[in-house]
């Protein structure tokens, strides 16, 4: 028998039915402490902490990493060694939820100013379902065999979360494994999955950019270089590299995130400061359109007789390629745990993730797929999307299929019993 029927024949059928409702209520808890707690990204020590502890009080040995990552090594005999990744952070987003458990924390951004701060991507439900699958298999480890790393990453928002725990050691410290496994939640029923091969996700890049130009008097704008304008004007400029510069129907997106210049009426500033996100399928597309996006700050600057400009980097998202084997072999358990029709295999996402960085750096295959939030049967637009104030995942459905998810897609890659 080959391993992926194997696996989808034994291990969907195993692993995942170690999941019961009477563990739903702790987990629930954990969730809610997590929810009303965020913490911005880099700043996860709370975080950082609860989750040591759990890890501690379930008898798996742990270590800090990245700063505020934390790691957690549940042995079990001999066999397999498979990495779990989720992430720690929130964002900087003021929650509008109406949940009774919603976040009234705030956090202080690198620009100095003070935010509210929300789990609007779901990160602690991915801690949630992480704990409480490491405590089904702690409970239960006379149904499987090997070694299961958890990494509990910090700063997937920015990007940098991933890199810091690999430059930091992570896989030296921690037993290297044959593959890397991380889920995400999104605006989905809580009985369906979405899964791909190849890069399931895009690469992302931000950048900050300083127009400089010249001040004057809002009277006299003939004495001036006026950076508002010429920013009106790149703005405007930005949107043609999608629709002129990139094959009709390939996933990148370009979006003006930020335009902040002058302080008063009657001033024309010396400068703006635009923030750029930059999202394309693949490093080719990545190329054409970093290249294009410079090329237009540049020109317009120029056009408008303005100093060249400043550009900054803020974040750069790696790939986060799905191998296909293993995809595939996730993907068969995944249709016996929620059902074929449940399971769709066209995972293919505009938005980033850096959990690429944790497999790339020692080559081994990553799988990654996505779970819903909502109750089944809940309709398309009465499910608020990630990264939205209103972002409210109902655990009591999107905990039990996270945790039976992860379960399944583990025993593709640890030892069964015979």
């Amino acid at each position: 028998m080959s391993r992926s029927a194997r696996v989808a024949g034994r291990a969907g059928a195993v692993l995942s039915r170690l999941w019961s409702g009477a563990r739903l209520a702790p987990a629930v808890s954990v969730y809610h402490h997590l929810h009303a707690h965020p913490e911005l990204s880099g700043q996860e020590h709370r975080t950082a902490e609860f989750v040591g502890a759990r890890l501690v009080d379930l008898g798996i040995e742990t270590f800090r990493c990245g700063g505020t990552g934390v790691v957690g090594i549940l042995r079990n005999g001999e066999g397999p060694v498979v990495a779990y990744r989720a992430d720690l952070d929130g964002l900087p987003i003021q929650e509008e939820s109406g949940v009774a458990y919603a976040s009234t924390d705030t956090g202080r951004l690198p620009d100095g100013s003070v935010s509210g701060v929300m789990h609007a991507c779901g990160h602690d439900l991915h801690v949630t379902v992480a704990l409480a699958t490491a405590g089904v298999l702690v409970e239960n480890r006379a149904a499987w065999a090997g070694t299961v790393v958890w990494i509990f990453q910090p700063a997937e928002e920015t990007a940098v979360g991933a890199a810091a725990m690999v430059d930091d050691g992570l896989w030296e410290k921690a037993p290297r494994p044959e593959a890397v496994l991380a889920q995400h939640v999104t605006s989905l029923p809580s009985d369906r999955v979405r899964i791909g091969v190849g890069n399931v996700m895009n690469l992302g890049d931000s950048w900050r950019v300083r127009l400089r130009g010249r001040g004057a008097h809002g009277a006299r704008p003939h004495e001036s270089i006026d950076p508002i304008v010429l920013g009106a004007h790149l703005v405007t400029r930005l949107q043609t590299v999608v629709s002129r510069r990139v094959e009709p129907g390939s996933p990148v997106v370009l979006t003006v995130g930020t335009f902040h210049a002058g302080t008063k009426e009657n001033v024309i500033p010396d400068e703006a400061i635009l923030s750029l996100n930059i999202r394309t399928p693949d490093a080719r597309a990545r190329e054409t359109v970093l290249s294009a996006v410079r090329r237009m700050i540049v020109a317009e600057a120029s056009a408008s007789g303005a100093p060249e400009p400043n550009i900054e980097e803020i974040s750069r998202f790696p790939r986060c390629f799905n191998a296909p084997e293993q995809a595939g072999e996730v993907a068969a358990v995944l249709d016996a745990v929620f059902g074929p029709d449940n399971v769709a295999r066209d995972l293919r996402a505009t938005g980033s993730e850096d959990v690429g960085w944790l497999a790339d750096a020692i080559g081994v295959p990553l799988v990654f797929w996505m779970f819903g939030a909502y109750r089944p049967g809940r309709e398309p637009g009465d499910m608020p999307s990630n990264h939205t104030p209103y972002f409210a995942p109902e655990p009591e459905y999107a905990i039990p299929a996270g945790v039976r998810a992860a379960l399944a897609a583990l025993g593709t890659r640890l030892d069964l019993p015979s």
